[in-house]
């Protein structure tokens, strides 16, 4: 057995009791105050010296004077309640059913070897421990508090566990688009209110509202390439609360999702101008606001061949894939898009089907016999990386 693999699975049962603490406390967005304590006391006992360089985002780094190698993990939740017999279930009102609480407990299982070989390292490795990213402002936020320099950081690694579609213990891996870009917008449209038995002394906000709707279906299947995957999702409308009352105001919400930038700038772009467009050929005004958003996440082709052959010392070949790419989205896309990076799947499917959920279900259960080898991918790349980049 790779010995790196073999001292992982020497650390499962610290690995696991470790995620089992952070799935019951679970924090969300960057007001993570009692997991950054937990993740900070962990790394100081095995010798760090970890930094929150800013709110709920922690590093540490480990190793030589080289090349500067970056493994992230994400740390918050989501705000929604469990619904699970676990003994560890969650003790508030949150709940971890994404894994980033496995993606934590992984990457200190990792700075606990790293850490133990450090006088074999060949360069730098900078560990990412990063919050927020459920709402795609925590990458960023670490981004600006300049976690990838001092040292500047050369490439970059980032797991996810995947409870269903991808059975326990095997790796999946995309070369190019992995993860669409994410942005999520919020529509105004001021019209008239007015009595509902005259809506020709008032100006309606829902019908120009369901024309707004129906004209962005349309820009995506008549403006855009129909080989440039997209998704336009209008999730919410709301106006008024009366039905023979026509309101003054109403609000959607959606959001817009593709592989590629041009295709995410045109879209962004036509989306304002549609909008103001048709409130305005309907007397009233419409305004359109950018709440949140992140790139496409662009694993790069040869670095993700590289990091594959550092896998295939852990595992055999079948139990790595490659995978097809999803309109989900990640703000490790941030990272891609400034170093040479990859994006990888852990499958951690439960042995009874009847159990398996997606991810960010209430119900959702993630198999703990692969979180070592998660821990292992991390610790093992990292190390096999800097060896052959060294100077």
């Amino acid at each position: 057995m790779n010995p790196i693999l073999q001292r992982a699975k020497e650390l499962e049962s610290e690995i696991i009791a470790n995620r089992r603490y952070l799935h019951q406390h679970p924090e969300i967005r960057d007001e993570l105050p009692n997991t950054t304590k937990f993740v900070m006391e962990k790394l100081t006992e095995m010798g760090y010296e970890p930094k929150e360089i800013c709110k709920g985002g922690i590093v540490a780094t480990v190793g030589n004077p080289g090349k500067v190698f970056l493994l992230r993990g994400d740390m918050d939740a989501l705000p929604m309640e469990e619904d699970t017999d676990l003994e560890f279930r969650s003790c508030n009102s949150y709940a971890h059913p994404c894994g980033h609480d496995t993606h934590t407990a992984m990457l200190l299982g990792a700075a606990k070897i790293l850490k133990e070989h450090e006088k074999e390292l060949k360069g730098t490795v900078k560990l990412m421990f990063q919050p927020a990213e459920e709402i795609f402002t925590g990458a960023q936020a670490m981004i600006d508090a300049g976690v990838m320099e001092n040292p500047h950081v050369d490439a970059a690694l980032a797991t996810h566990i995947a409870s269903s579609g991808l059975p326990c213990g095997m790796i999946s891996y995309k070369e190019g688009p992995s993860g669409a870009s994410a942005d999520m917008f919020t529509i105004t449209i001021k019209g008239k209110g007015g009595h509902g038995a005259y809506p020709h002394a008032a100006v309606d906000p829902v019908n120009i509202g369901a024309h707004v709707v129906l004209t962005l279906q349309e820009l995506v299947s008549r403006e855009v390439n129909p080989l440039e995957p997209c998704v336009l999702t209008i999730g919410a409308f709301q106006a008024g609360d009366a039905g023979n009352i026509l309101p003054e105001s109403a609000v959607l919400r959606g959001s817009i999702r593709t592989f590629n930038n041009d295709v995410r700038n045109f879209i962004k772009q036509r989306t304002v101008e549609l909008c103001e467009d048709t409130a305005k050929k309907f007397r009233a005004e419409a305004k359109v606001e950018f709440t949140s958003g992140v790139c496409p996440l662009i694993n790069d082709g040869e670095f993700t061949r590289e990091i594959v052959g550092y896998l295939g010392d852990l595992v055999p070949a079948d139990k790595l894939c490659t995978r097809e790419p999803e309109m989900g989205s990640e703000d490790f896309a941030l990272v891609t898009q400034m170093v040479p990076a990859t994006f990888l799947y852990l499958g951690a499917e439960v042995e009874d089907p009847a159990q398996v959920r997606r991810g960010h279900n209430p119900n959702v259960l993630f198999n703990e016999d692969c979180f070592h080898l998660g821990t292992a991918a991390l610790a093992h790349c990292a190390i096999q990386w800097l060896d052959r980049h060294s100077n």
